[in-house]
């Protein structure tokens, strides 16, 4: 085993993991899902927006964070590392359900959606997890490699005459039959899960890519840190963009492309920030995203749960006398007013993140970390 180099932690994790559940927190809140930026937009169905890197990111993090998490456990598989994985697994899973349930007096379970970012977190946390300490350290690029291998054949081979497309890929057969048809996301037109099952294969790999980051982090020089990350970001990069061509990048089937391609990414913007942060020390501008990166899952979990609240169980009257929720008015109301359509839905984004702000950041200062 090789002897780690660099054993501080790096704000730069801190900062890149908060930047993600900022932007979730954002994406996931508009006014109005009629006015949006398209940039805060996903991709219809192939192609990547900046939305589109949220999620990948916040995974690729996570794996990160294993490398780091587990050396306690001396990265190995035994009764310590299996309980804390399954612990936090289910833990993850049961606060995904919760919320997809929530309020639970009024909802169909016949037609609950089982799946969703949190589950999807939770699996690929506890199968990455399980690689990683069970499998030697030298395998886990082949075993990433294999998996994107495999999950292109599997579409390629089980899939309709177009098997990337949204009528015609496999994950909706499987995760069916999984699952049941009545339990699968609506909101593409039809019963087909973007966190499905079958899809949250590859998602695996964009945890290992950010374990092997940890791992390269960990046994490297600092200053040389960002170079050898640039130079594996440009070749994920690259490597996803060609395989895009027959194996078209789309998040909602999370293709093996789009792993390379979000990986890259990733790759370049955290050597980016170990540059400015860690490095050079440019860090008075980091307290508004490590606010976020220290609590990031009960953050996220809390914003879901007061959208919900705002939106179904707190309603008001209006100036006219109609009865709204609390997520209606305050959009018709206050922020379409102020900023009209398009930034008023921008706004009462905006607002959603300054919320949840404020809220970590008195978790902060009272050294309150909840670890989900």
């Amino acid at each position: 085993m090789t002897t780690p180099m660099n054993k501080g932690r790096y704000l730069a994790l801190d900062v890149l993991r908060g930047m993600t559940v900022a932007m979730m927190i954002l994406v996931n809140n508009p006014g109005s899902w009629s006015h949006i930026y398209a940039p805060l937009e996903h991709a219809a169905w192939q192609g990547c927006t900046p939305t589109d890197l949220v999620f990948p990111f916040f995974l690729f993090v996570v794996g990160v964070s294993m490398f780091f998490s587990f050396s306690k456990y001396g990265n190995t598989l035994n009764k310590a590392s299996v309980l804390k994985v399954i612990k936090r697994t289910l833990l993850i899973f049961a606060i995904g359900l919760f919320l997809n349930s929530f309020p639970q007096w009024a909802v169909d379970f016949h037609k609950l959606r089982i799946l969703g970012v949190l589950q999807r977190i939770a699996i690929v946390y506890g199968v990455a997890s399980l690689i990683v300490l069970a499998a030697p350290r030298k395998l886990l690029p082949w075993i990433g490699s294999a998996i994107l291998l495999l999950y292109w054949g599997l579409l390629n081979w089980t899939g309709g005459p177009d098997p990337y497309s949204l009528q015609g890929n496999p994950t909706i057969a499987f995760d069916s039959m999984i699952l049941g048809e009545s339990h699968l996301y609506k909101g593409f037109g039809i019963p087909f899960d973007p966190e499905g099952l079958f899809s949250t294969l590859p998602a695996i790999v964009t945890a290992l890519a950010g374990f092997l980051t940890g791992q390269l982090i960990s046994t490297t020089e600092k200053i040389k840190i960002p170079g050898k990350l640039v130079l594996f970001g440009l070749a994920a990069l690259l490597t996803g963009l060609l395989w895009g061509v027959v194996f078209p990048i789309a998040k909602p089937l999370w293709t093996s492309s789009y792993v390379l391609y979000t990986a890259g990414w990733a790759l370049l913007t955290l050597a980016l920030l170990i540059w400015i942060i860690d490095i050079k020390g440019f860090t008075g501008w980091t307290t508004f995203f490590v606010v976020f990166g220290v609590n990031p899952l009960f953050l996220f979990a809390f914003s879901g749960l007061w959208a919900k609240t705002i939106g179904r169980l707190i309603h008001v009257t209006d100036a006219s006398g109609t009865s709204l929720s609390l997520a209606s008015w305050l959009y018709k109301d206050v922020c379409l007013p102020l900023a009209g359509e398009l930034n008023g839905s921008l706004l009462y984004a905006l607002a959603h993140v300054t919320l949840f702000w404020l809220i970590g950041y008195v978790m902060y200062k009272k050294k309150i970390f909840i670890k989900v």
